[in-house]
């Protein structure tokens, strides 16, 4: 790729429709690729812009009506740059412009020169990167973007004064496309992508850099037990990737729902972990409404019982015979078949194998404990992946988690201390849409997390393939999204909800490739960008992880053990 040679020129546009150029004779349409970044230079700026749309053009309809003959070379060859033609939309997304105190008048007089040819790209220390808010001028010339484009507008991975992280490239280039973690942790993301983009792997690997950059806390709710350990990796061959355990033996901690699963998986040192009837209030029964069937008469009288027992409500509803229902309904006017419907459906709970009617050990404290000693937490469903298990038991916790971040947060307001300063919290949910639906985001912590955009310094990483399911006004809250293939046009819409300029971007966002590219906008990055996403397999693991557990000897191993039991208080 030559980047000092000449693509095209900008023969109209506008602001808000972008930029046509038409190519020159010796481009090849062929070559111009939608998510493509392109630099025109201005008389004064430089415009780092996007490439979203590729067209043929002709300059007489005699061409298109008469086409030349597919053997006559020669007629194509000379109707080529002049009766046919390329032509590219370009979206501008920043410009280069030469700092306030180095600006200078452009001279116009050049003997016979174009003003256009004066510019020259300078130096990445005399440039200022600003929003567009203007576009270059007629017969602009365009260029491929260069490396040093890229590290002015992406910075680079060890840049010692920023948290930035390396998510992948560009479609054409071998240059790092970097989000700034810091940025990022500020407030909720999204991945997203059908069902087979790789989203669990673009997961892993974000989660990855932050606990390498440690920039936050993670707290993952691992429904299919894919982040903990290891993952089936995708392909015709079966073989596995490691999980954020083996990669950061000494950083993460593993909690089991299903202690039988997680053994019979061989996963090294996972801490069970259990609930308690006491713990699940009305607002968590709601949540997962749908799922027990419940009717609105049912959690009404199940307020009732709460403000009747309190904590213990559910366990006096179990342990409810008829007669005690009906004498209960007599006293504190319930209705008595709402309640036995409720009864009936509640015993689901007793189903699930992490239910207990009281636990010695509050297992949620034990969390609070390692996240506040700095240590990552992957919360593993095993064959406790359902729905019903899945949402109450990440309701539950995440609510009481937040409640302590709230205490914690108020604390550090009132002392300024920095030592009161709570770490950041990243808190992952699968299936995001069940919990941030119009109809019960209101209901459930997890929407007022996304409303909050870190004033308790605890914000949502949201994976989901039906985006278009999550309510408006959290999409439109979502700080940084990553999307990987969407078809659905109602998914395509709601990735841009709250975007300018999104409509531009339809056409890049439906052409990705189904494994390994990502469309990635919002909060962390300077402005969209198309990736081939980072690998993730041996490379990556030398370069990002710690010693593994093959790699540690016996005496490290069971130093690390004793360390996860010590920071447990065990």
């Amino acid at each position: 790729m030559d980047v000092d040679k000449p693509l095209g020129s900008v023969i109209e546009g506008s602001l808000s429709a972008g930029l046509e150029v038409r190519l020159h004779a010796d481009v090849s349409v062929e070559d111009m690729r939608v998510g493509k970044f392109l630099v025109v230079n201005g008389v004064r700026s430089r415009f780092f812009c996007m490439l979203t749309d590729v067209a043929l053009g002709t300059s007489s309809q005699r061409i298109w009506a008469n086409p030349p003959h597919p053997d006559d070379e020669f007629l194509r060859e000379v109707l080529a740059g002049s009766g046919t033609f390329g032509t590219v939309n370009l979206t501008p997304m920043l410009m280069f412009t030469p700092n306030a105190g180095k600006r200078e008048t452009p001279n116009l007089n050049l003997n016979g020169k174009s003003p256009l040819a004066s510019f020259q790209p300078q130096s990445s220390e005399d440039m200022e990167l600003l929003p567009v808010k203007t576009i270059p001028s007629h017969f602009s010339q365009v260029y491929d973007a260069s490396e040093r484009d890229f590290r002015k507008v992406f910075g680079w991975e060890d840049d010692p004064h920023r948290r930035n992280f390396s998510v992948g490239q560009p479609l054409d280039m071998e240059v790092p496309i970097c989000l700034d973690l810091d940025r990022f942790v500020e407030r909720s993301n999204g991945i997203f992508g059908k069902s087979g983009t790789g989203k669990s792997f673009l997961t892993r690997l974000l989660l990855s850099g932050i606990i390498r950059k440690q920039a936050a806390v993670n707290l993952i709710f691992d429904m299919h037990s894919e982040y903990g350990w290891e993952a089936v990796s995708e392909g015709k061959q079966f073989s596995t990737v490691k999980g954020l355990r083996q990669l950061f033996p000494n950083q993460v901690q593993v909690y089991t729902l299903d202690p039988e699963s997680t053994q019979r998986r061989g996963i090294r040192d996972a801490q069970e972990m259990y609930l308690s009837f006491d713990q699940i209030e009305v607002e968590d029964i709601m949540l997962v409404r749908g799922e027990l069937n419940l009717s609105e008469a049912s959690l009404e009288n199940a307020i009732i019982l709460r403000n009747e027992f309190g904590k213990t409500w559910i366990t006096q509803l179990l342990n409810m015979t008829n007669e005690d229902i009906q004498i209960f309904c007599d006293e504190k006017r319930g209705h008595k078949s709402s309640i036995m419907a409720l009864q009936r459906k509640l015993l689901r709970l007793e189903e699930l194998k992490y239910m207990r009617s009281a636990c010695p050990n509050n297992y949620i404290d034990q969390i609070l404990q390692s996240l506040d000693a700095g240590k990552h937490v992957v919360v593993e469903f095993g064959s406790q992946s359902n729905m019903l298990s899945y949402m109450l038991a990440t309701n539950v916790m995440t609510r009481r988690i937040h409640g302590k971040y709230v205490r914690k947060a108020e604390k550090f307001l009132q002392s300024k201390n920095p030592c009161d300063r709570p770490r950041p919290l990243v808190i992952t949910i699968e299936e995001a849409h069940r919990f941030l639906d119009s109809a019960t985001v209101r209901q459930t912590i997890f929407g007022i997390i996304a409303r909050e955009m870190r004033k308790y310094f605890v914000t949502l990483l949201i994976v989901d393939q039906r985006p278009s399911g999550i309510d408006n006004e959290v999409m439109s809250q979502v700080g940084t999204r990553i999307t990987c293939l969407l078809n659905d046009d109602k998914d395509i819409e709601a990735i841009f909800t709250g975007v300018s300029g999104g409509q531009s971007l339809r056409s890049v966002l439906a052409k990705l490739d189904s494994k390994q590219q990502a469309l990635i906008l919002g909060h962390a990055v300077p402005m969209p960008v198309v990736v081939r996403t980072r690998p993730y397999d041996q490379a990556f693991y030398a370069e990002i992880g710690e010693p593994s557990w093959d790699e540690m000897s016996d005496e490290e191993v069971f130093a690390a053990a004793d360390a996860a039991k010590a920071d447990l208080g065990f």
